[in-house]
């Protein structure tokens, strides 16, 4: 028991859907709590249940839902929005109960779970740094030295003695990451309200909390950014609507849950099944987007090699054929170009009649995060074009294994060696 910090045992949270209650005035209320336990008896009289009300519906946020937090671990939340992400840092956080199981916490608990949570709104930004820091059970001596680091980090030090209810969102976030991230919770529980934030201070908070982590503290991180979750997690949950999916090391968990949220219009594999016939001497009939162990992929880690298969047939022999590919974006702009007779012992040769394969290798850290499709040209270089293929393959380049301000201008963003001479 030791070295556990949050044990969770079939977590489950049941929530009511049902007709929207007109307002109640006081004498509703009085007047519901004499009528209620009469109608019940009337019901039970009569042999009718006692179930939810017409037109209700009871929903499961959270269904059985166990695993173990080990002290100092860095734990990743991922899921489709509805999985129950929030609820289960809420039910973490004390927020609210669960309907089933229970969760032993043993440390104590900062929370950064939505924009304001745990502030007051009429107080200033300097008394709630000290609310909070008395509700995390800290004395005056402690919050004094931490204040100015603090204020230091939220970059709110003109507005510190204003109240809060007259901040903007992205201020009242600067301030509440800070006071949760610095009053040194054992537990720190953080939820997406990091998309509020821009770029730089997005990149600020992140590297907070891996230095969180790195003294040994506990923290579990609700997010949608792959790259975040991999850099600062070594263990990743994922929940899919409410159920606990898989837990394990978070380079396999956000793989495997790319490439099951991955859209249908998604094609990492191609095959020519057209029956008109083909009078020229060279057909493609299939293209695929391999890892680099040729395995079948459609998400494509932004820093991993992948590979682009081109298989096609020549009927006749041909001098000077190139197999070449183009990849656009999803606005429709030419990304690159690339072509097998980019390479010298290709370039020149007469191709004799039979079935090829071309491999490309695509290099790591290049194409930005987001969609790609890529089209098929066979041509002879200054004579023809013998055959196009428009968008037979798509995917995803995640952003796992990204550095870079996501803010970074241009089509694509290589990390390239740079050399500084002082």
């Amino acid at each position: 028991m030791g070295d556990i910090a949050i044990r969770v045992e079939g977590i489950g949270k049941k929530y009511r859907i049902g007709k929207k209650e007109r307002y109640k005035t006081l004498r509703d209320t009085l007047a519901s709590t004499f009528a209620v336990p009469i109608q019940k008896a009337g019901k039970l009289l009569r042999g009718e249940g006692l179930g939810t009300a017409e037109g209700d519906e009871m929903i499961w946020a959270l269904k059985d839902i166990s695993f173990e937090v080990r002290r100092g671990e860095a734990i990743g939340v991922i899921g489709g929005n509805g999985a129950g992400k929030s609820t289960f840092l809420k039910i973490l956080s004390r927020i609210t109960e669960p309907t089933t199981g229970f969760a032993d916490i043993y440390g104590r608990v900062g929370s950064l779970l939505e924009v304001g949570t745990g502030f007051h709104p009429e107080l200033t930004g300097r008394e709630n740094i000290y609310l909070n820091g008395a509700i995390l059970g800290m004395k005056r001596g402690e919050i004094d030295r931490k204040f100015d680091e603090i204020v230091a980090f939220s970059e709110v030090e003109r507005f510190i003695d204003t109240p809060v209810k007259h901040y903007s969102s992205g201020m009242y976030l600067r301030l509440a990451f800070a006071v949760a991230a610095h009053l040194e919770p054992e537990i720190l529980l953080v939820d997406e309200v990091l998309a509020v934030g821009d770029a730089g201070f997005q990149k600020k908070c992140l590297g907070k909390m891996g230095s969180v982590a790195k003294e040994g503290r506990t923290v579990l991180l609700v997010s949608h950014n792959m790259g975040a979750i991999t850099q600062l997690c070594e263990t990743t949950v994922h929940l899919e609507k409410g159920r606990l999916k898989r837990v394990g090391p978070s380079g396999e968990v956000v793989s495997a849950y790319l490439s099951s949220s991955v859209g249908t219009d998604v094609k990492s594999s191609w095959f020519n099944n057209t029956s008109k016939p083909n009078h020229a001497e060279v057909r493609f009939d299939s293209a695929r987007l391999l890892s680099i162990d040729e395995q079948p992929l459609s998400v494509v880690h932004f820093d991993s090699t992948f590979l682009i298969e081109i298989a096609y047939a020549i009927t006749a022999p041909i001098r000077d054929l190139s197999i070449s590919y183009k990849v656009y974006d999803t606005q429709g702009n030419l990304v690159f170009e690339s072509m097998d007779t980019d390479m010298p012992e290709w370039k020149g040769r007469v191709r004799e009649p039979g079935q090829y394969r071309s491999l490309c290798e695509m290099v790591p850290s290049f194409l930005k995060p987001g969609r790609y499709y890529v089209s098929l040209i066979s041509f002879v270089e200054h004579v023809k074009i013998i055959e196009t293929q428009q968008n037979v393959l798509s995917f995803d380049v995640s952003e796992v294994g990204y550095p870079l301000n996501p803010g970074r201008l241009g089509i694509v963003s290589p990390v390239l060696q740079w050399k500084v001479i002082g």
